[in-house]
């Protein structure tokens, strides 16, 4: 399976981790990563695992809780998450409920990525709130 699935209670961990790196590591810090959202909910679980391992780079993170499924893309732009988005809508020829955000360009620390994705969001994702709330 290409990407690395973490836990969801991991989920600020793991965005506290890839915020830390951004910025020893990129000291432009110019779309460090974006985190990309998608409602996977109209989706059989083992067509969502074939599309995982079709589409993403072994860099790539995923978190998620039921079919909610947040992916940290690292070194990637809010352009190129709109490539990976249109690649799972043609996997699964069906329209997504996506959003995303951008380090750090939306937001600065996990809290503000998290409060900012929800913000935007179609879907209500308050499964985020045990992460903003902190």
């Amino acid at each position: 399976m290409a990407g690395v699935h973490f836990l969801y209670e991991d989920f600020k961990k793991l965005l506290d981790l890839t915020i830390g790196l951004a910025e020893r590591l990129d000291e432009n810090r110019a779309e460090s990563f974006t985190l990309l959202y998608c409602d996977f909910s109209k989706v059989l679980a083992d067509v969502i695992q074939d599309s995982l391992h079709d589409i993403l780079r072994n860099s790539d993170s995923i978190v998620n809780l039921g079919s909610d499924y947040f992916f940290v893309l690292p070194y990637t732009d809010k352009y190129g998450a709109g490539i990976v988005k249109k690649m799972f809508e043609e996997f699964f020829t069906e329209e997504l409920n996506t959003a995303m955000v951008a380090y750090p360009r939306d937001g600065e620390s996990s809290k503000m990525l998290l409060e900012e994705l929800r913000n935007i969001s179609l879907n209500d994702l308050k499964c985020l709130d045990r992460f903003i709330t902190y």
